[in-house]
């Protein structure tokens, strides 16, 4: 979802450029689509966001300012040649700055400038009194290849912030473990099992590891069958689980993580970013209770454990990792992860791998197209993934996202036919 972060006033900023969000003969409309306001949007958070920001002289109060300028920069995948001498110097005094402002500049450069900064990197993973810092500067430096000088100081001094206790650095690890391929292919050979999450509708969003790719989306409704479409063949439809930064899953403003997430709604965002397409609502484990996320009245316990978690997983599934990165990102701090559609300007990734698809806060998100006449939403899979949900029997249930391998390329329908030929 294009929130969090400080991007407070970056979207205000934005949501005051698009204008306004409305419904007409039940097609909703977006006229920050049209495209006159399409470049007057564009140009403004250029000159006003991050250009006027980044000339701002970087002091206590003017932190914030920087922070918009660093996310809106990620979103516009925006760097002149000038930006880099502005984030270099925003690492002098970097252990002066506040965790927000590290957090921010951090992100960006993990997104923008993958082998430029590693030097200052290691520097603040070095001095950081700060988990997650020290979690963004080890993943910047896994990122660039630069971690064998650092790596038993690494592990040292993640057993000093208390590695099995750290929400943060306790998934940075677990990342890091390789699992087996006869586990990942049992767990793979779960989905066609009608008990798993059985009398529940459940999406089965695959992807691939590298989330530059984009994915794809499917619907099993409550008697374990997938929905088809009217010619009789499943329905489909791609999907993106990459957020702007690229950050991994646990991490905020990462990439959406694997496992599983709670299905209960509809609703439809006031976010300019999302658009007035319904989206559908999600909740990981430690953003509800347990007897909620389980669904099971009979659950008394208030606190989350693994051991809760575990309630919904096959057998399988128990010793693979990656069913559990939504409860510990969950664990983590990561929040309002849902799947919604888009009216952010695929036209600003044209030349990336996931084009035309748009990016957003780790959400999973389909592709939608926006007149840039009138605004009209002309094209909508969210929507059809919306009708295909209330099809399948409404959405109450669940939401499985699942790496099915690291092949550089698009999820298609031919890759997980295999993995959906129900089990009765």
């Amino acid at each position: 979802m294009m929130k969090q972060i400080r991007a407070g006033a970056f979207f205000i900023f934005l949501c005051c450029a698009l204008q306004c969000v409305a419904q007409t003969d039940s097609i909703p409309v977006f006229k920050g689509a049209v495209k006159a306001n399409r470049e007057k949007t564009y140009n403004n958070i250029i000159k006003n966001i991050i250009t006027k920001n980044l000339y701002l002289p970087l002091t206590d109060s003017t932190e914030e300012n920087w922070e918009d300028a660093f996310y809106a920069m990620e979103v516009l995948r925006y760097k002149p040649f000038w930006i880099s001498e502005s984030i270099s110097n925003a690492f002098d005094g970097i252990e002066k700055r506040s965790t927000g402002f590290q957090r921010a500049l951090l992100e960006c450069c993990y997104a923008m400038y993958p082998e430029s900064f590693t030097t200052p990197v290691q520097r603040l993973l070095s001095i950081t009194n700060n988990s997650k810092i020290f979690a963004l500067c080890t993943e910047y430096l896994y990122q660039a290849k630069k971690t064998t000088p650092q790596k038993n100081q690494t592990k040292t001094r993640m057993f000093r912030f208390g590695l099995e206790q750290d929400s943060i650095l306790n998934p940075l690890v677990r990342t890091k473990w390789k699992v087996p391929e006869k586990i990942k292919q049992a767990a793979l050979k779960e989905i066609s099992n009608k008990n798993f999450l059985p009398n529940n509708v459940v999406l089965f969003s695959f992807q691939r590891k590298n989330r530059n790719y984009p994915g794809m989306v499917v619907v099993r409704d409550k008697n374990s069958n997938f929905v088809t479409t009217d010619s009789n063949t499943i329905f489909a439809v791609p999907q993106l689980a990459r957020s702007v930064s690229n950050l991994p899953f646990y991490l905020t403003n990462g990439n959406t993580p694997q496992g599983i997430f709670r299905m209960f709604g509809f609703d439809v965002s006031k976010s300019m970013a999302i658009g007035p397409t319904t989206n559908i609502q999600l909740t990981m484990p430690l953003e509800t209770s347990p007897a909620f996320f389980l669904k099971d009245s009979a659950v008394t316990d208030t606190i989350w454990s693994e051991r809760l978690f575990q309630k919904l997983l096959p057998e399988s599934w128990l010793l693979f990792t990656p069913a559990y990165e939504s409860y510990y990102a969950s664990k983590a701090g990561r929040t309002e992860i849902i799947s919604h559609g888009t009216t952010v300007d695929p036209e600003m990734y044209k030349g990336m791998t996931y084009y035309p698809y748009t990016p957003t806060q780790g959400c999973l998100c389909t592709k939608e197209y926006w007149s840039e006449k009138d605004g009209r939403r002309t094209v909508s899979d969210q929507q059809k993934l919306v009708d295909a949900v209330k099809k399948a029997g409404g959405p109450d249930g669940y939401v499985v996202v699942i790496e099915i391998d690291d092949q550089q390329k698009p999820v298609s329908i031919n890759d997980i036919i295999p993995y959906l030929k129900t089990i009765r």
